[in-house]
C-alpha cells in the first residue's frame, strides 16, 4: 500500500479520494456479503437444510414485507374512521380519549 501525504493534496484531490475510498469500501463490503451467504447456504445444504427451512421465505422480502405498513390498531372510541397505528406521535383524539379516562387497550381494533 502506498502513502499518500494528504496536505499536498488539494481540497478537490481530497474530494476525489474520500469518494474513491467510499465506493471501494462499498464494493468490499458487498463483495464479503456475498461471501458469507454463500458460505451460509453451502453449510445449510451440507447439513441437509435449504437457507428457507432454516431462515423462512421471508429473506427475499424487503423491510417490513408481510405487514400491511398503515395497519390500524387504534380506533377512536367517537368516530371509528380516525385510527392510529400505534407509531409515531399520538393523535390528539387518542390524548384526549387517555386524559377522559379511556385506556389505550379499550382503543385496540
Amino acid at each position: 500500500m502506498s502513502t499518500i501525504n494528504l496536505n499536498d493534496l488539494t481540497p478537490k484531490q481530497l474530494d476525489e479520494l474520500m469518494a474513491q475510498a467510499a465506493e471501494t469500501k462499498r464494493r468490499i463490503q458487498r463483495e464479503r456479503l456475498g461471501e458469507v451467504r454463500r458460505k451460509l447456504i453451502q453449510l445449510a445444504r451440507d447439513e441437509g437444510y435449504s437457507i428457507e427451512e432454516l431462515f423462512g421465505a421471508e429473506g427475499k422480502k424487503p423491510r417490513g414485507a408481510g405487514k400491511s405498513v398503515g395497519s390500524a390498531k387504534f380506533a377512536n372510541p367517537a368516530d371509528s374512521s380516525q385510527t392510529w397505528t400505534g407509531r409515531g406521535k399520538r393523535p390528539g383524539w387518542f390524548k384526549a380519549a387517555l386524559a377522559a379516562g379511556k385506556s389505550a387497550d379499550s382503543m385496540l381494533i
